[in-house]
């Protein structure tokens, strides 16, 4: 049986087009195109979803430890000169045990009369987080970049890091309250 002719020009030529070798080289090239671009477009995803499934996932958090409830009531057989100064007796509120090392809170009696060849040392702790509230009394301290401070009964200051300071004089009575994050840190003497 015979092969029929296209009817239109638009057919013929399209058929034409069909057996072309130019045409099916193009043809193969555009398969393997096809296929190229395929694989980039999956790999693409792929790490689309990694990057997703990252954002999905909350970041790595630093783990505190657990904490439990701390209760202290003055007693003042608590205050005990067992604490960083020869001159204070300290009374420690059971935070940092409570908090595993999170933070430290303590009353902090300073022993009168004021020596300050005792007392008046330059020296700064390596903190993250310092507060010291005066509860009775008076203290003269001196705080780098602050100068010469009077804090009184009700007085509240906070001591960045690693801050330069140190106490100038107090009263007989002076008790303090102190919060400290961490527990545990070091104090730095510097030589004046």
């Amino acid at each position: 049986m015979a092969t029929q002719k296209p009817t239109s020009r638009t057919a013929a030529r399209a058929a034409a087009q069909k057996k072309s070798p130019a045409r099916k080289a193009a043809a193969g090239k555009t398969a393997v195109k096809s296929v190229a671009r395929k694989s980039i477009k999956a790999k693409d995803r792929k790490t689309k979803d990694r990057k997703t499934k990252a954002r999905a996932q909350p970041a790595a958090r630093r783990v505190r430890p657990k904490q439990r409830i701390a209760i202290s009531h003055y007693r003042d057989e608590d205050f005990k000169a067992d604490g960083l100064r020869a001159y204070a007796h300290y009374r420690d509120l059971g935070v940092a045990e409570a908090s595993g090392g999170l933070a430290r809170a303590h009353v902090i009696r300073l022993i009168g009369p004021c020596n300050p060849a005792e007392v008046s040392k330059l020296h700064f702790h390596d903190v993250e987080f310092q507060m010291v509230y005066v509860l009775k009394g008076w203290v003269k301290t001196y705080m780098e970049g602050q100068g010469e401070t009077l804090m009184k009964q009700g007085s509240a200051w906070t001591q960045p890091p690693r801050l330069k300071h140190l106490i100038l004089d107090y009263s007989d009575d002076v008790e303090l309250l102190e919060v400290i994050l961490p527990a545990e840190f070091k104090t730095v003497e510097l030589a004046t």
